[in-house]
């Protein structure tokens, strides 16, 4: 699957300018990967889904979506934000890249990077070493310029926008 890209997606409304920039600025077929078990509580994991579903739909996109969910890896987390933050970025960097090597996808990426509130140097570096280790390209992108946009075209098409990163931590302030 030369030319194709697995866009990890972690909501439908932080893909839709990701997807736009990766049509309009890249030759690449772009597949969505929906893969998130940090996200607290199970309901919220799977409002997110649905949201991505309907981007995806939105953008004639094809999707695959996981429905992995194990929350007791993250009550248990007790480390610093940081710390957890690190864990969390690893994990799903991992999950995808692994995905986007058992399909031959040449490429992968997140749509954690259109966030201004992740902390892009960390996941640029743990994206690039994971890439490393399944023997996928990682493309960096840094989409924060279209964040906005992308939380307006959410609203115009009524897709759910949530108001925390989504681990338990982060859901209760911590």
């Amino acid at each position: 699957m030369s030319d194709n890209i697995l866009l990890h997606i972690c909501c439908g409304p932080c893909s839709l300018y990701c997807i736009d920039d990766l049509k309009q600025n890249t030759s690449l077929e772009v597949t969505g990967y929906y893969a998130n078990p940090n996200i607290h509580p199970y309901e919220e994991l799977m409002r997110r889904r649905g949201s991505t579903i309907s981007a995806c739909k939105a953008k004639n996109i094809p999707l695959i979506a996981e429905d992995f969910y194990n929350i007791q890896q993250w009550k248990a987390w007790e480390s610093s934000r940081a710390e957890r933050c690190r864990m969390c970025y690893t994990v799903r960097a991992e999950m995808t890249a692994k995905k986007a090597a058992e399909l031959g996808f040449e490429y992968y990426t997140s749509t954690l990077f259109v966030s201004p509130y992740q902390q892009h140097d960390l996941m640029k570096e743990i994206f690039e070493e994971t890439g490393k280790k399944y023997g996928i390209k990682f493309l960096y992108r840094d989409f924060r310029k279209g964040f906005r946009e992308g939380q307006q075209q959410a609203r115009e098409l009524g897709i759910y926008r949530q108001k925390y990163c989504g681990c338990i931590k982060s859901l209760y302030g911590e």
